[in-house]
């Protein structure tokens, strides 16, 4: 269940942009069909695709099958209407130029699942987590170490596993505590998304904006602090209702296998190649990234040449023990529970999250074909030009609240509103955190409510929705403060 990691797609630019605005590169204009009957029923495929996705909980479906069914729907509805203009360029256009950003995000989120896969395989993630639960450590410690370990570990392994990670500690350690389970899962989910806000690892709608080159890498840590105060101020709150009392510590152990740490450096290698060929070479992060998975699947073939070298070394080892007992011993296989299966890679890919892959590519598809329609430039008038910047930045967070950041955050990236530095680092860190406000607002809350099911659950998080809203606020207030360089004067 593990990961989301992060990443993103460089806009799909003129495939959205405004009506009359051509496309990058050709000779082709984006028509407004929204006052027609075929832009309506795209738009009513699409809430009702979204509708199953935010059902999925309770009906159990995959998000991932109505919005890829909904993508081909809208494409087709998109494609026949051009057509029926005398257009048959514009849609196949279109829709490849979407298909190309998705292909760079899906890459560069593979590579991740898998590089975070294999260091959860090698033990990494569980000898974190038995070392914490078997410190002794109070309840107020372990909800304080949870939530700044949630925060720091975010902005490179992603919201989503970190969230997960430090619930089982919490519920390891608060067992049948379910008060303290419940204000700990609150306060890890609110940690892990602020502390995605302010990395191109942390958070899909980071990365979306950095691989889009409106942010630069290191101007994301110009919201560090906005970061600090969105967890910090909920997180006070919190902590005043947790006892300080020291619950019967656990008896755990943890194993890293061979290699943990050299995955855990290679991981740190891929981040710096991804960088770097994004800074200084002025080429795609996901080159450095994919780069990196090689390094990685390189490294699984010495791990794989292991595991038989030491298999067949036990094997003979055994044989030669049961000489002096029973010859007829030699040719019996060592029991299944000796062995030790080799290293393959492979199944770190399989166990990526598909249908979270899947899933981008029908939101991207979908919002792509919306925009093809004319919708992304209604949008952008009614709340960058009628609103103002700053009030339609802070709605992307409440939006993200209750929808999801990623199809928000990719509609404010295809509209291409005229903002400033500042502006756009705002957004950034509204939608990073906003969904923080409601338990289904990120995939980290709705993640730990599958974890701790029955205690983390949706009105004990809108129980303190007001604290996280306060540390909503703040932190809002303290990047126009702190960060008013950025912000344009007029």
């Amino acid at each position: 269940m593990l990961n989301r990691m992060i990443l993103t797609l460089a806009a799909l630019l003129a495939a959205i942009l405004l009506p009359g605005q051509a496309i990058a590169g050709a000779d082709i204009h984006i028509q407004d069909f929204t006052s027609h009957w075929a832009g309506w029923l795209a738009v009513g495929l699409f809430v009702t695709a979204y509708a199953f996705v935010i059902a999925e909980e309770s009906l159990h479906l995959r998000k991932s099958k109505p919005t890829m069914i909904a993508a081909g729907l809208i494409w087709t509805i998109v494609a026949w209407v051009y057509a029926s203009h005398g257009d048959t360029h514009t849609a196949e256009l279109a829709v490849k130029h979407n298909l190309e950003e998705f292909g760079e995000l899906f890459l560069f989120l593979l590579a991740a699942m898998t590089y975070i896969n294999t260091m959860d395989e090698r033990g990494v993630f569980d000898a974190l987590r038995v070392w914490l639960v078997s410190r002794s450590f109070s309840l107020r410690r372990i909800f304080w170490i949870t939530g700044l370990l949630a925060f720091f570990i975010s902005p490179v392994a992603d919201n989503l596993t970190t969230a997960l990670l430090m619930s089982t500690v919490v519920m390891a350690v608060g067992g049948s505590n379910h008060k303290f389970v419940a204000v700990a899962c609150i306060n890890i989910v609110v940690a892990a998304n602020a502390g995605g806000a302010f990395s191109p690892f942390g958070d899909i709608t980071t990365l979306m904006v950095w691989q889009k080159g409106i942010v630069q890498f290191q101007e994301f840590f110009a919201l560090f602090i906005p970061s600090v105060v969105n967890w910090l101020v909920p997180a006070v709150i919190l902590g005043l209702t947790v006892p300080d009392t020291t619950p019967e510590p656990c008896e755990e152990t943890a194993t890293l296998r061979h290699g943990a740490w050299v995955v855990v450096g290679l991981f740190i290698l891929t981040i710096g190649m991804a960088v770097s060929a994004h800074n200084f070479l002025h080429l795609p992060p996901v080159l450095g990234m994919m780069t990196g998975l090689g390094f990685l699947k390189l490294y699984g073939y010495y791990l794989k040449r292991r595991s038989w070298a030491m298999s067949e070394a036990t094997a003979q080892a055994s044989a030669e023990e049961s000489m002096g007992d029973n010859a007829l011993q030699l040719e019996q296989p060592l029991p299944p529970s000796k062995q030790e299966a080799p290293f393959n890679i492979f199944k770190s890919l399989e166990r990526a999250e598909w249908d979270t892959l899947m899933f981008f590519y029908g939101i991207i598809l979908c919002v792509g074909g919306l925009g093809t329609l004319g919708y992304l430039a209604v949008g952008s008038e009614l709340m960058y030009e009628g609103m103002g910047a700053t009030q339609a930045n802070i709605l992307v967070g409440f939006l993200s609240a209750i929808v999801d950041n990623i199809p928000v955050m990719f509609a404010v990236l295809a509209m291409q509103p005229d903002m400033d530095q500042g502006q756009w680092l705002l957004v950034t860190l509204t939608a990073g955190v906003g969904g923080s406000l409601l338990s289904i607002g990120s995939a980290a809350g709705v993640a730990v409510m599958g974890q701790a099911r029955g205690i983390y659950t949706f009105f004990a998080h809108l129980k303190w929705s007001w604290a996280i809203a306060l540390g909503y606020a703040a932190s809002i207030w303290v990047h126009m403060l702190i960060n008013a360089r950025h912000f344009t004067a007029t």
